[in-house]
């Protein structure tokens, strides 16, 4: 047993004499609060989008969604447009030059049969459409009560809100947020019925008022309409957050670990008097990079025929936080998505190969190297977490903030370009900070044991 101790004790005291234990114990639960309740906070709060009423309606329906519309802190209504010749063509061309967030297109067939329309630059916002949808809905079911007889008065009083409580029982399965809204869904609409079925309206009006909203979502890109739905804008972000994630962590830390590797057994000496310490770690950085690139190969001809089998595989499962609007879906896409996902992709790869191969270089063993490479891995995560915030106000200053910075801009700007609308401008700027920052880091020293713990 005294043995044991002394092996315990040993592993402790090393590890805890380490300097990145300190900054990892002292700045990660500040670190960690910092990029979970920020990214947080801008996904529910999200900022009022600028949109158009583009009021088809010949009943007063289109003049009642606007105002309940403009109660809301969602959605600030800029005008009610009634339909003409040319109408949709100049207010999507305003939406591609960011003066107008989208707009609402409805029609008398809105009451008839629930049918729809929302066009904007940012259709990724669950948020937005299910308050769009509740709007729609609640006051769909009103104006079919009230042109079948029904007193205003009491329909205003039979659409009281549903409050559900939940309380956990110990030792059982947790519900999630899908089950609870299916209960307050199913509970809201009987309700509705039986408040109404007991003020003397007829069953049969009851269930005719109760038609389901079918909102058709479609995304401007630049000043055209789109097919893309808001589920897969959303899908189509949230993927790109995923791969650029987990590929420039994993070969980030293969390159920490080929550096640290060669350094330990001292074969970087041998390498280094044949060619320059720049051509090493361009070499290394390159080398792994071209293997990502093999495997995104790979990866893109299997995810091809997963995605072909989805229906079969995953059905219409959607995450729990963000509805059953965000049914798995991907859309078709286009060359220029491409091209800004693979430009951030080898962007943050080359930058962060070189942050990792740093902490290599300042190593002197793998469990050194292990502790040290937290921060760099805390910075990847900022914009992994933010994600939802992204998709949610792709324009909100968060985001812009976060596509800008050199350490965040890898995987928050292809969200951003998957999720909404960004100008020229904006992607140059942070592709050119970006080169920056990686111009930063490779005109160090790359590591050598005979110059020191110098950085790359």
């Amino acid at each position: 047993m005294r043995k044991i101790r002394a092996v315990i004790r040993r592993e402790f005291v090393e590890r805890v004499r380490s300097k990145w234990f300190w900054v990892s114990a002292i700045l990660g639960p500040l670190f960690f609060a910092a990029i979970i309740i920020i990214p947080l906070h801008f996904a529910a709060a999200g900022g009022t989008k600028a949109i158009v009423v583009v009021d088809g309606t010949t009943s007063g329906f289109g003049a009642r969604v606007a105002d309940s519309l403009a109660r809301g802190k969602t959605f600030m209504i800029v005008a009610r447009s009634a339909p003409r010749a040319g109408l949709l063509d100049s207010l999507t061309r305003e939406v591609g030059l960011n003066r107008l967030d989208g707009l609402l297109i409805l029609a008398d067939r809105t009451v008839e049969t629930g049918a729809a329309e929302y066009r904007a630059a940012n259709v990724s916002s669950f948020r937005d459409i299910d308050e769009l949808r509740g709007v729609l809905g609640r006051l769909a079911v009103n104006a079919r009560l009230e042109r079948a007889g029904v007193d205003p008065a009491t329909v205003g009083r039979a659409q009281l809100r549903i409050d559900l409580r939940t309380k956990k029982i110990s030792g059982s399965a947790t519900t999630s947020f899908r089950d609870i809204d299916e209960l307050r869904g199913v509970l809201g609409r009987l309700a509705v019925n039986a408040r109404l079925e007991r003020a003397g309206v007829d069953p049969v009006t009851v269930g005719r008022a109760q038609i389901r909203i079918d909102l058709e979502t479609k995304k401007i890109s630049g000043s055209a309409t789109t097919g893309e739905s808001s589920a897969q804008s959303f899908w189509l972000a949230y993927v790109m957050s995923i791969v650029l994630f987990i590929v420039i962590a994993v070969y980030g830390v293969n390159v920490m670990s080929s550096v640290l590797e060669e350094k330990t057994t001292r074969i970087v000496e041998v390498l280094v008097s044949s060619l320059r310490p720049f051509e090493l770690m361009l070499g290394k950085v390159v080398g792994v990079g071209a293997v990502s690139i093999f495997q995104f190969a790979i990866w893109g001809l299997g995810g091809r025929l997963v995605l072909s089998q989805r229906a079969a595989l995953i059905g219409n499962v959607a995450p729990a936080d963000v509805g059953q609007e965000a049914a798995f879906q991907l859309p078709p896409v286009p060359a220029t998505t491409v091209a800004v996902f693979l430009g951030y992709f080898l962007g943050g790869f080359f930058l962060y190969s070189a942050m990792f191969a740093a902490v290599g270089a300042m190593s002197s063993s793998e469990q050194e190297a292990r502790q040290a490479q937290q921060p760099v891995v805390f910075l990847l995560m900022i914009a992994y977490l933010s994600v939802f915030a992204l998709a949610n106000d792709p324009g909100s200053p968060y985001a812009v903030a976060l596509s800008l910075v050199p350490f965040t801009s890898p995987i928050a700007m292809p969200v951003r370009w998957a999720a909404g609308s960004v100008s020229v401008s904006e992607l140059v700027m942070s592709l050119a900070l970006l080169g920056v920052g990686i111009g930063s880091r490779s005109r160090h020293r790359s590591p050598c044991p005979c110059a020191g713990r110098r950085a790359v």
